[in-house]
């Protein structure tokens, strides 16, 4: 967060206009026990993969007086084959996270002028990359707390008609709601922009069975994207690797905005060895869904009111202060998300020892609360 006194001179530095009085980013990174505020994944990578993770890089460090491929073809073509559904290494494209693809799209198809529109509540990084790139943007409405903040297909589509956004951000599962998208929803937006139409599936290897993929839609939907991350499901947050599938021509247009050889060579061996090592990487999968059902199935208990998820992480109200109960929680060790809906805390699923601390912490929150009235 900017200090005071960086406040100070934003004022008087030539800023854009557009960006003075804005708020970056600020997920709190705080020396904690138990930390479950960022939806990472809280097992360490196994010592399998990171082996192999280490020779690949090794491999490259001699070479690196040279420029990386910049057109991380054999990167491409192993995502490809990962992902399935008939994808071709011309339909994918990566950058160091998913947020950075998804400023690719937005510096090629947004930007001054143009405006994005996402359903809140959403992802919170969406706005904010809309405006790092000159992008306006438009919030629009999902259902009630009450209704588990689903996105009706017909409320979606209406909405998107009206506002003639150039590009729609729809989340499956979404962030920090936890909630899968129908494709219902996904053709009803798409045939009522005449846009972009990106679906963030960050989490989507935590849903629960049966959850479609928008990848299935790809074909005959040429202004249809779907991105990736390898941050969550296979726990390289610190590598930062994202990436899409979409027409080949989505990725002939970002080659316009992206920086010359922007994936380096070690995050490309890396990324590469990760992949191969897909099956051990994936191995927590489930038990990060056992826990993340354990939160939801736990929490009445205690007088809350968890969102059913298809994510790593649980959206749960019945608070009375939400900000009272996280300060709360953290002096008791735990860290969870506030995530700006009144009464509602967003909590990662981690080990079933991190769950248990959280529970505990929880409970007694409850209770003290529970006293006080």
């Amino acid at each position: 967060m900017p200090t005071p006194a960086g406040t100070e001179v934003h004022a008087r530095l030539p800023l854009r206009e557009d960006l003075r009085g804005q708020v970056p980013y600020g997920a709190p990174q705080l020396d904690v026990p138990v930390r479950l505020n960022t939806n990472e994944n809280s097992y360490d990578v196994p010592a399998e993969a990171a082996e192999a993770i280490m020779d690949a890089v090794r491999a490259e460090v001699g070479h690196l007086n040279r420029y990386p491929d910049r057109e991380f073809a054999a990167l491409r073509a192993d995502l490809a084959a990962y992902l399935g559904h008939d994808l071709a290494a011309e339909q994918i494209w990566a950058g160091n996270g998913s947020n950075e693809v998804l400023q690719h799209v937005l510096q090629a198809f947004g930007g001054p002028g143009r405006v994005a529109m996402g359903f809140s509540p959403g992802y919170s990084m969406h706005p904010i990359i809309s405006a790092g790139t000159g992008t306006g943007w438009i919030d629009g409405a999902r259902g009630r707390a009450g209704a588990g903040f689903d996105l009706d297909p017909g409320s979606a589509a209406g909405q998107v008609a009206d506002r003639d956004p150039d590009v729609v951000f729809l989340c499956s599962p979404n962030n920090p709601t936890g909630t899968a998208l129908s494709l219902d929803a996904v053709r009803a937006v798409y045939d009522a922009c005449r846009g972009m139409v990106v679906v963030d599936e960050a989490y989507a290897e935590f849903a629960r069975p049966g959850t479609p993929s928008a990848l299935t839609l790809l074909p005959g939907r040429e202004r249809l994207v779907v991105t990736r991350t390898m941050s969550k499901a296979f726990a390289l947050a610190g590598a930062r690797l994202g990436y899409l599938a979409a027409d080949p021509a989505v990725c002939d247009a970002l080659r316009l905005v992206r920086l010359p050889y922007h994936l380096s060579a070690l995050t490309q061996a890396a990324a590469r060895a990760a992949l191969a090592q897909a099956a051990v990487l994936l191995s927590t999968v489930e038990a990060i869904k056992a826990q993340r059902d354990r939160i939801v199935g736990e929490l009445p208990g205690l007088g809350l009111v968890p969102v059913p998820s298809d994510a790593n992480f649980v959206l749960f109200g019945g608070l009375d202060d939400e900000r009272a109960a996280w300060q709360a929680l953290l002096e008791r060790g735990v860290l969870v998300r506030e995530i700006g809906i009144a009464h509602h805390l967003r909590v990662t699923a981690g080990t079933p020892e991190e769950t248990g601390a959280f529970l505990r912490a929880t409970a007694a929150v409850q209770n003290v609360s529970e006293g006080s009235r």
